[in-house]
């Protein structure tokens, strides 16, 4: 841990200009990750076979799982809606 202590402007004005190491005035040893916007919630969706057999064939052709496809497919179409909302 650095001894070095800033305010929170000053820490700011450091970074923005780029031209030294914010990482010397940080306690890295303390350091937290958020998680927040990455906590999953486990639901249960039951889709029609041809649905599966769809879904299934899409994601050989890309090379990823099932899971993968359903759930970039949802959040690309809520990204889309939020955007669309807000035009």
């Amino acid at each position: 841990m650095t001894e070095k202590r800033l305010s929170a402007d000053e820490f700011d004005r450091i970074f923005d200009e780029g031209e030294e190491d914010v990482l010397a005035y940080c306690d890295l040893d303390k350091a937290v990750v958020s998680n927040a916007v990455f906590e999953t919630k486990r639901v249960n969706v039951d889709f029609p076979a041809w649905v599966v057999e769809a879904l299934d064939r899409e994601a050989r052709r890309i090379g990823i799982g099932r899971q993968a496809v359903i759930k970039t497919w949802i959040a690309e179409r809520l990204d889309d809606e939020a955007a669309r909302r807000s035009a």
